[in-house]
């Protein structure tokens, strides 16, 4: 049962200025894809084949003889919440419960956003910086390479990728520039609102 690569929310060039279509064709072309497809060879014909990817990722994560199978699947993963973690003309504020649930845990949306932008930033070489809710309450965490939330039981509710390949062709070395505008311009606040509010349900 493979697991399918899910189709872009939006058109490659979607995001742009913020982000090129060719960055984005670059990396949800072959990137992602090339994730996908290793992931989809590593568990063919093992038990792990009629599992949820998810299910994959948690089982996976803390064997060290099983780390291809959690760093393609977790790459997989992430890269399909990454994409529905931006929209074209995003940024903007939260509303709802999650809006009064980051007002308490943060002090501020202010407090978030720079946060958040500074693990995204100081994130040492590849990975990610994440808001989630872990055991009732908002943090912001960065894990490295493939790790992600999910393999401690968070619950994701956005995410920045900050592997280089996300922004290079676009931003060179100025990571913090990428970070400040997918955070001022596209984070996707009605998917963290959803994923929120299921964690809640």
């Amino acid at each position: 049962m493979a697991y399918s690569q899910p189709a872009l929310p939006y058109a490659e060039n979607a995001l742009e200025p913020c982000i090129s279509a060719k960055t984005i064709g670059f990396h949800y072309g072959k990137h992602h894809a090339t994730y996908v497809k290793k992931f989809n060879d590593l568990v063919a014909g093992t038990p792990y084949d009629n599992q949820s990817i998810e299910e994959v990722i948690v089982a996976v994560a803390n064997d060290p003889s099983k780390a291809a199978i959690f760093n393609n699947g977790a790459q997989a993963w992430n890269h399909t919440f990454y994409w529905n973690s931006l929209t074209p003309n995003g940024g903007g504020n939260p509303a709802g419960a999650l809006a009064e649930k980051i007002d308490a845990d943060f002090g501020s949306l202010d407090k978030l956003k720079e946060e958040l932008a500074n693990a995204a930033a100081t994130q040492f070489g590849s990975g990610w910086a994440w808001l989630v809710l872990d055991k009732g309450t908002l943090q912001v965490v960065k894990t490295s390479n493939a790790m992600t939330p999910l393999a401690g039981g968070a619950t994701p509710l956005l995410t920045l990728d900050v592997w280089e390949h996300a922004y290079y062709l676009d931003y060179q070395n100025r990571r913090p520039d990428y970070v400040a505008t997918v955070i001022d311009e596209l984070l996707n606040w009605k998917f963290a609102e959803s994923n929120f509010d299921d964690a809640q349900a």
